[in-house]
This record gives C-alpha cells, sequence and structure tokens, in this order.
C-alpha cells in the first residue's frame, strides 16, 4: 500500500545516539562525539523525514509525510564488550554529563525537530531500565513537550524481565514499561501479557488508553485512515523518485563532502592524470561493494567502487585485493600487491573495516587495522616507485600513526562508508575535480586508549586514577587526529571581522543568579529559569574566509567556544557553530554566525544545572580568536542578598 509494499510509512531512525567510546559498534550510524553536531543532525533528519514544511516552528500535531524516530533514549552506546552487552548494561550517568552530552540531541530531536517518535534504549540508566525509566519520559514530555509515540527497542521489554531481572514477572515487566510511559513494544511481549498484567490489577485502563491515544495520533497525521493514498499530499510519490539524477547526484554530493584528507605530505594529491599512464588500486576494499553502504543500508540504485571509479580515470589500471577479506589473516597476497605497486606510476590502496568489525551487537576490541593490514600497507609503500594514497574505509576511528609519520605514504584520506557513489567521489577528489573540506566528527585516538574500559561512561577526566576523559571537549591524552581535523587542497585564512560584538549585557533576575555561597565564586546566570535575557542576548559574530590556493573549495568552517567559566568539568572547548562555504582561489567569503549565548556559551555543573559564566568568552575558528566579554546587569543573588 505505502511505498510500494516495501516498507510502512514509520521509520525507527534516526540514530542521535553520541559516539562516546571509538570500540562502539554502532558508532558508524551516528553523527559523532559532538552533542552540538548530533543535535542539528536530528533537528535535519527528522524535518525531512516527516517533511519540513509541516513542522516548522509550531507544536500543532500536524500532517506527516513519514514519521521518523529518534533512538536510542538514552546513553546507549555500548553494544558487546568483554562480558558487557547492551542488554544488561547498567549506564552509570552523571547529572553533568546527562545534560550536556548524552541528552541535547534528543531535546533538539523534539523541541525543534518536533519527532514523532523517541525509542527508548535496552539499557539501564543508573539502575532503571530505560523503558521503565519515568524520569526520562517525564523529561521529554513535560520539559520538551513531546507529542508523539515511545516504543521499545526490539524485545527490549522481555529483556527487563528475563535478562535484568527488574520485574519479578512477565506482568511487572510490562506494568513498569507501561506506568513509565511507553506505548508499545517491538515484539510480542506486550500481545503475551498486557492482558494478564490488566486482570492482575497491575496495568490500568488509563495506561492503555494513553499508549492508544499517542499511537492513533501518529497514524492519523500519516493519513493512514483517510482513504486511497493517491488522493492525499504525497500519494504520488512512488519509484520514479528513487533513483532520479537529482538524488543520485545527492548521493555524489554527499560522499564529496563527507572525504576528509587527512594527510597531503609534498602537497602530492591532487594526482595529474597527464603523470599517471598506470594506477595500482590495492586492498580488501577497493572493490567491496557492500562495505561502501555500511550498517543498516537502504537499497542503493547503482555502487560505484573506488576500483571502478578510479577505471574512469585512469586507462591502465592494476589491481590486487593484496588481503582477500578485511580480518586480513594471510599475507599471501602480498607479494602480488607488492609487484604491481612496483611497476605504477602512483598507487591507492584501501583499506580498513567492514561489518565483520564493528556493526550492532559487536564492538571493536582494537583500534588498529585489522589482522595483516598494516603490514601490507607498509610493505606495499616500500615497494612502490610513485607516490602512495592510503584510503581508510570505516565508520570509526582507526590508529594509522604508522601511516600518519612514514614519508613513503604521501596522502591519507578517510572516506567513512560513503555509500553508493562513494568511488565516484574518491577518483573525483584524488584526481582534483573536488577539493576536499571534510572534517573529523570524532577524535581518533591512538591504540593504548583501548585500556580504557568502555563501561566507564563518565566524559570528564579523572587526574587521580589516571583516567583521560572522553571526546575533544574534555579528553586530555594524546591523538592520532583531532576531532574536526581535515585538510584541503587549498589553504584558508580566518578572520573575525572588526564590526564583531565584543560585548554583552544580559538582563538577570533573582531567580537567575547563583549564590557565591556555591561551587562558583561568581554570579552566573541559571540558564533554564528564564529565556527572557537570552532572547534579548543574541548577537552575531560575522568571519571572513579567504582562499589562498589555486583551487576553488568547499570549505567545512567550524567555530568553537572557550567559556570562563570555572565550575568543575567545564569543557576545553565546545563547538558551537558550523557552515559549509564555497570560496573561490583567491577571493574571500563572509559567513555569518549567529550566537545564542544561553545555548552556546553555557556550561553544565556538577548538580546537572545549565549555567551562563560572566566574564570572557573566547571564539575560535582555526588559528583565528575573538574575545567577547559578557557581563550581567542588576546581580541579585538567589538568596535575596545584595
Amino acid at each position: 500500500m505505502y511505498n510500494s509494499g516495501q516498507a510502512g510509512l514509520t521509520f525507527w531512525a534516526p540514530n542521535v545516539n553520541i559516539f562516546r567510546d571509538p570500540r562502539w559498534g554502532r558508532g558508524q550510524e551516528t553523527p559523532g562525539e559532538d552533542p552540538f553536531t548530533a543535535a542539528r543532525y536530528a533537528v535535519a533528519y527528522v524535518r525531512g523525514f516527516q517533511g519540513e514544511d509541516i513542522v516548522a516552528h509550531t507544536q500543532e500535531p500536524s500532517r506527516l509525510m513519514l514519521s521518523a524516530c529518534c533512538k536510542h533514549f538514552t546513553a546507549y552506546d555500548l553494544d558487546k564488550w568483554e562480558g558487557y552487552d547492551s542488554s544488561t548494561f547498567n549506564a552509570v550517568v552523571s547529572e553533568q554529563d546527562l545534560k550536556d552530552t548524552f541528552q541535547p540531541p534528543f531535546k533538539s530531536c523534539v523541541e525543534e525537530g518536533h519527532a514523532s517518535c523517541m525509542m527508548c534504549s535496552y539499557n539501564q540508566v543508573n539502575g532503571v531500565p530505560a523503558c521503565a525509566h519515568y524520569d526520562l519520559y517525564k523529561t521529554a514530555r513535560s520539559d520538551w513537550r513531546f507529542t508523539g509515540y515511545i516504543p521499545s527497542d526490539c524485545d527490549a521489554v522481555e529483556i527487563i524481565h528475563e535478562k535484568q531481572s527488574y520485574g519479578k514477572t512477565p506482568e511487572d515487566a510490562v506494568a513498569a514499561v507501561l506506568k513509565a510511559g511507553m506505548d508499545i513494544n517491538c515484539g510480542t511481549y506486550l500481545l503475551r501479557h498486557t492482558i494478564s498484567a490488566i486482570k492482575k490489577g497491575k496495568v490500568e485502563e488509563s495506561s492503555i488508553d494513553r499508549a492508544l491515544f499517542n499511537l492513533f495520533s501518529v497514524r492519523m497525521r500519516l493519513g493512514l485512515f483517510d482513504g486511497d493514498p493517491k488522493r492525499q499530499k504525497y500519494g504520488n510519490l512512488g519509484l520514479r523518485h528513487v533513483c532520479s539524477d537529482e538524488h543520485r547526484h545527492l548521493a555524489l554530493e554527499a560522499a564529496r563532502e563527507g572525504i576528509v584528507l587527512l594527510k597531503n605530505g609534498g602537497n602530492i594529491l591532487p594526482l595529474l592524470k597527464s603523470q599517471i599512464a598506470s594506477l595500482a588500486v590495492i586492498g580488501p576494499n577497493a572493490n567491496a561493494p557492500a562495505t561502501l553502504i555500511g550498517d543498516y543500508p537502504g537499497i542503493p540504485c547503482k555502487i560505484t567502487t573506488p576500483l571502478v571509479g578510479l577505471q574512469s580515470y585512469i586507462q591502465t589500471i592494476l589491481y590486487a585485493p593484496g588481503c582477500d577479506y578485511v580480518n586480513c589473516s594471510s599475507n599471501e597476497g602480498f607479494g602480488e600487491a607488492a609487484r604491481i605497486a612496483a611497476k605504477a606510476d602512483a598507487v591507492v590502496m584501501v583499506v580498513g573495516l567492514d561489518l565483520s568489525q564493528e556493526t550492532e551487537g559487536h564492538d571493536r576490541v582494537s583500534l588498529n587495522l585489522p589482522g595483516e593490514q598494516q603490514n601490507m600497507v607498509s610493505e606495499v609503500a616500500r615497494a612502490s616507485r610513485g607516490p602512495v594514497v592510503l584510503v581508510l574505509m570505516s565508520g570509526g576511528p582507526v590508529d594509522v600513526s604508522f601511516a600518519k609519520t612514514d614519508p613513503s605514504i604521501s596522502s591519507i584520506l578517510w572516506v567513512g562508508y560513503p555509500g553508493e557513489a562513494g568511488g565516484q567521489a574518491l577518483a573525483q577528489v584524488i584526481f582534483g575535480d573536488y577539493n576536499p573540506g571534510g572534517r573529523l566528527p570524532m577524535t581518533w585516538y591512538p591504540q593504548a586508549f583501548t585500556k580504557v574500559p568502555m563501561n566507564v561512561m563518565n566524559m570528564r577526566p579523572n587526574f587521580s586514577t589516571g583516567y583521560p576523559g572522553r571526546t575533544y571537549r574534555f579528553y586530555t591524552g594524546t591523538t592520532v587526529f583531532q576531532f574536526g581535523h581535515g585538510l584541503s587542497y587549498s589553504n584558508y585564512s580566518y578572520t573575525f571581522a572588526s564590526m564583531s560584538i565584543n560585548r554583552i549585557i544580559l538582563p538577570a533576575f533573582n531567580n537567575q543568579v547563583v549564590s557565591p555561597n556555591t561551587e562558583m565564586a561568581s554570579n552566573h546566570i541559571y540558564v533554564d529559569d528564564n529565556t527572557v535575557s537570552c532572547e534579548k542576548g543574541k548577537f552575531n559574530v560575522q568571519v571572513s574566509v579567504h582562499n589562498h590556493g589555486r583551487m576553488d573549495g568547499s570549505h567545512a568552517l567550524l567555530m568553537f567556544a572557550k567559556s570562563p567559566a570555572t565550575h568543575r568539568g567545564a569543557p576545553q572547548r565546545q563547538l558551537i557553530g558550523f557552515k559549509r562555504v564555497h570560496v573561490e582561489s583567491g577571493r574571500s567569503t563572509e559567513v555569518q554566525f549567529l550566537v545564542n549565548p544561553c545555548d552556546h556559551l553555557s556550561t553544565v555543573t556538577e548538580d546537572g544545572r545549565r549555567i551562563l559564566s560572566p566574564g570572557v568568552h573566547i571564539f575560535m575558528i582555526g588559528d583565528a580568536q575573538h574575545l567577547v566579554t559578557l557581563a550581567i546587569e542588576n546581580n541579585t543573588y538567589a538568596n535575596g542578598n545584595g
């Protein structure tokens, strides 16, 4: 009836969990480690799925094109690691980490994206199963004004009883989730045990009524009771819209924009077609179509592998996988790979991971390249008579320190799992038809990070125990590549415009100011208590971006801020804005960022309260900095004493 019988109109996506640990098998499904990025991704994804025109700036229920579902609520980022697995894991999370790391994507998903669904996760949060966590649901429905339905992850209710022993009986587990606010179970557990739970007095009729109301409200918004779908607003969408030229070009553009240039020694890239008569293409991911589309893929229109993409540029291609599979358990193919590398004018090696190494139910134990891949890369690089380009295909980060410091490996590119047009996009980047401008969405840690227990949820470092913290906002250890790293074939410089504001004054009210008796020594605005001063304090920051290179470039601009906050656990810096801008060679482009101090400059205290600190806030883009002094007007302490 819908989607040519291939699917319904409800989709359990996007995954907006934080990529907290580089070993997580499902990190590839997420937008990365940064909560601000994840929040912006969540809003764009949900609006695109549900129909952007019908969710703009209103909390009123409205017609849906599709129903999107933000998952997995919440603090879900471990699948299977050293005896821990997602079905029984208790995520012990501080109020500080919950408020400023794990919850922001879900909050934005609801408040700005107006998601019609939010899925609860398998894990427990501080000892309570997420699907039976009343306080989590209360936050979503009361504070964020969520009006959609809440499903469980598949078989999560059964797991609550069978594996987590949270309810003594199946009826107790059913009662726990329905009372908490869950509306439907993915699986059959509610179907089998809800009637019994009602008869035993464990579930009230009001809980059933609420669940039915939430479920049928979304179905009504989808138009499922409005007759012939072809007579409805989106009824004429069909197969002809899926593999259209427009959408296939969009897949190509997404792949190009996502490619990150990690190293480019001697500016070897882009390669010049006129100087390359023969090209060696080597590696287990060079011609592996399924690897390009990653976890939970749709059905691609036409897959172009790196080998096929490069064949469209160079007539003489020499190909050897080197390893038959990504696990690279044998070096039998190394000799052939080294032989063709010695004959060719240049070498492109495509290595990395695939779903045998990282996926749902399978976390990694190492950050190195699997099996003998590293030895293959080094052996081929030594044998090559021309430049060597190393291409990494993976969802999570890989420790390639050896390649970063090896002068015989000229360039390194990370392509993620780039989708159906990945091979075409890669070839265009390598031969200069596209100037790379992607940035890493996660920190690339060294192999030594695997000594950090994956089950420890703390984001902040603990210097007394040597715990280094997690993600660029808190991590204190060494990195292979930093969050946001990404080179280009052009060099860019940044200048904050002289007219950019350098001082703002926010009015404060009695209930907004922290008393000096607390952990802070000076006054701070309680952001969550009032939003009037936040609206008044919005301002623009203008930046000039100059392209000093010989190529036009599509450039990802990242703006960070550092707060003067002195409370424990304040981030080292945090991303507050990003934009992709096209800058012509030798030209400049002006870019403007709208800053809301309460959203972008605030931090979260140990007790989970969001505050805005007076003092000098430092804005950073590349090497450029801009200082903005924030002052609070008419300070009055919360206890009423001046």
